[in-house]
């Protein structure tokens, strides 16, 4: 053979090698990410948040709340990226918090091709309100930065799930009604779909079967199942106790509904801190296990599981755990703790 030939036999197998990776789509169950809990600012304070789960590596999930502010002097309207209800105007736009920050790694994906990997970030739309315009105008903002968002076609029939057409981001929002309309209902059956919602289970009870609080499989627009740890371990995290084996049996069980169902599965917030920690770093009371060693083997035990969005306010230990496969505790685990809070304001 010759060498002219042979370079073009290698040429068509990267090429051939190339395209199957930019068709590779990441199945419920095919990767365990960390997903960054409230990972925005609260008022002028731990505006770091994005830096620090962006430096625990790619692929991994984010976390925005929303807020539809309306200023009283001009009546305009716009989503801000808030904890509080209702938004105080001073917060900034997912434009400038969160796209604006990912461009240069979208960007740099979109040059260097999937490798495999993508969705490199999933953002998680956490809606303070429901209202139709603010849904509208998150719409319209997805649709600015569509060339980055992994998407669907609409088609004609909602239980028919289309193929997705990976890019660097997915974007992930919340079971409300009023979201579907906005972001599948009112689409063209050619437009495409930019924001996957969440099954229903909030009326169920978190403690019945796996088959009962999930009972329905993804649909072309439903794509994902979001709980609260209380329906693994009925007590929450403050009460949890020991992790035992019957523990990680309806852990298991969950997880397997949501992938029969053809369902991403995430489950928050599982944080290990100290009160210091929880004082100067801004996180909940209510979903601290009260020990790092607590929280990391419920991170274990979730990795092992094969859940696919794990959610943390400590990005930078649960980020390593889970590129370790949760098989070794790193030791100290990050910055010391005087360093964390010394950058948080």
């Amino acid at each position: 053979m010759s060498r002219s030939i042979l370079r073009a036999v290698l040429l068509a197998l990267l090429l051939h090698a190339a395209s199957g990776a930019a068709q590779k789509v990441p199945q419920p169950g095919s990767r365990v990410l960390m997903d960054a809990h409230n990972c925005y600012p609260y008022y002028e304070w731990w505006s770091d948040r994005i830096d620090r789960a962006l430096s625990a590596g790619t692929p991994l999930a984010i976390e925005q709340d929303l807020g539809w502010y309306v200023n009283p002097r001009t009546g305009e309207g716009r989503s801000l990226v808030t904890h509080g209800d209702p938004p105080s105007g001073h917060e900034p736009t997912m434009e400038q918090y969160f796209f604006a920050r990912v461009r240069p790694i979208v960007e740099k994906a979109l040059r260097e091709g999937n490798h495999g990997d993508w969705p490199l970030i999933t953002l998680n739309l956490d809606f303070k309100d429901n209202k139709p315009e603010h849904i509208a105008a998150v719409l319209a903002l997805l649709r600015q930065h569509q060339e980055w968002l992994t998407s669907a076609p609409k088609g004609g029939s909602i239980d028919t799930v289309q193929p997705l057409d990976v890019k660097p981001i997915l974007v992930l929002t919340g079971e409300p009604d009023a979201q579907q309309t906005v972001f599948y209902d009112q689409l063209k059956p050619d437009d495409r779909v930019l924001a996957f919602g969440a099954i229903h289970t909030g009326i169920k009870n978190p403690q019945s079967a796996p088959e009962v609080i999930d009972d329905q499989k993804a649909n072309n627009y439903r794509r994902w199942w979001n709980n609260p740890w209380s329906v693994v371990e009925a007590r929450g995290q403050n009460k949890a106790g020991a992790w035992t084996p019957e523990k990680m049996d309806r852990l298991k069980a969950l997880v397997e509904q949501a992938h029969r169902n053809g369902l991403w599965i995430r489950f928050y917030t599982l944080d290990g801190a100290t009160e210091q920690e929880l004082s100067c770093r801004g996180w909940f009371r209510s979903y601290n296990f009260g020990s790092l060693e607590a929280a990391r083997t419920r991170w274990r035990a979730a990795i092992a599981a094969h859940v696919d969005y794990i959610a943390s306010d400590q990005y930078e230990l649960l980020g390593a755990e889970v590129k370790q496969g949760g098989s070794e505790a790193r030791s100290g685990g990050g910055p010391p703790l005087n360093s964390l809070c010394g950058k948080s304001r």
